[in-house]
């Protein structure tokens, strides 16, 4: 049986993955003051022993005002460095490569984790902190109005960036993305939903990607040039008014000539906590975008959103829709998916010396 290309090394850059399966970013709300504990270390470490070719850090935040709840993961201290340091020692030892998500969660920041019901979290509880958005309006009913940022508060948030990136490095980290999805800081600036400037922040598409493009530029002068840089986006708001996938490609195609994005990571949605409206969501919902960002932009992507077959997966790598697939609620429920997978599909990967006895892998 010939190995499905799902289990084929890709590479960008300097960096070889050994399969084109990468962990998502999955929150995971536990951390204290930014700074993870054991539950990461197992958490993310499992899963470079299940068989991922690339594990990704869930969102990190680069500052403690951008994250998204009070137990979200930070890289804004040494501590957070050095903690983060064992993190991609124990994934590049399982044979993955250490990947981060760094992220500011915007006008969507100062909420409950989910298991605590998810709510904002207003400024008169102790807890809570002050969002920022590109405008003053806020992320849906009961979620505080965000600060609009000055000029001046953009290059803070570009230059927080710059630094967790410089941090990411000495971490050990071999592939950043940025996450400008979800209706979080770069989303919120991307769509028209939630940026209503008149600088030159604002208006058309130029100015409305102008923050995203200058993360990537300052964190590109962090980030060395033989690592990847990926970035995250929603192709789509589903709103009337909102980003279109013409947008998207558009906006792709801004990025690839930048010549330092590496890979577009392709979801949609949560430009607003009402009114979008998605037609159908089945396994694979997301998948044209990635495959409109892979052929019209000429940019490598990645396919993500309720793909948990092993079959389906390797279908998408193999009819070039994607360059990878992201996997995340699928190998949140199995840690070793990626070998399941392998074993399913036919494909010859060698196990962990550890789990060579585990016949059902």
């Amino acid at each position: 049986m010939t190995t499905p290309k799902l289990f084929d090394p890709i590479a960008f850059r300097s960096v070889t993955a050994r399969n084109r399966i990468a962990l998502a970013a999955l929150c995971q709300y536990c951390a204290t003051d930014g700074l993870g504990d054991d539950w990461h270390i197992q958490h993310l470490g499992a899963r470079a022993m299940g068989g991922a070719g690339i594990v990704m850090t869930e969102a990190t935040h680069v500052s403690a005002v951008g994250r998204i709840t009070p137990g979200c993961l930070g890289l804004y201290t040494d501590e957070h460095e050095a903690f983060l340091s064992r993190v991609t020692k124990l994934i590049a030892s399982g044979g993955a490569v250490p990947a981060i998500q760094l992220a500011h969660a915007g006008r969507k920041a100062s909420t409950a984790a989910p298991y605590h019901g998810g709510k904002p979290i207003p400024l008169s509880d102790p807890r809570g902190w002050q969002p920022v958005g590109p405008s003053a309006i806020p992320f849906g009913d009961g979620y505080t109005t965000p600060a609009e940022l000055s000029p001046a508060g953009i290059a803070e948030i570009v230059g927080q960036f710059a630094t967790a990136a410089r941090r990411a490095r000495n971490a050990g980290f071999k592939i950043i993305e940025l996450h400008g999805a979800h209706g979080y800081l770069g989303h919120s600036f991307l769509s028209p939903v939630s940026n209503r400037r008149t600088d030159a922040y604002g208006g058309d598409l130029a100015g409305r990607a102008r923050f995203l493009m200058e993360l990537v530029e300052a964190v590109r002068g962090e980030w060395p040039d033989d690592l990847p840089l990926f970035v995250r986006l929603s192709c789509v708001d589903w709103m009337e008014g909102g980003i279109q996938l013409a947008d998207t490609v558009e906006l792709a195609k801004r990025l690839k000539a930048t010549g330092k994005v590496d890979l577009i990571d392709c979801s949609s949605g949560g430009a607003a906590a009402t009114g979008p409206k998605i037609p159908s969501l089945h396994p694979g919902y997301q998948i044209p975008f990635a495959e409109a960002v892979k052929h019209q932009a000429g940019l490598p992507s990645g396919a993500v959103g309720l793909i948990t077959a092993p079959e389906h997966a390797a279908e998408i790598i193999a009819n070039e829709r994607a360059d990878l697939v992201f996997i995340g609620r699928a190998m949140l429920a199995d840690p070793a998916w990626p070998l399941r997978a392998a074993k399913r599909l036919g494909a010859a990967v060698p196990l962990m010396p550890q789990y060579e006895r585990a016949t059902i892998l």
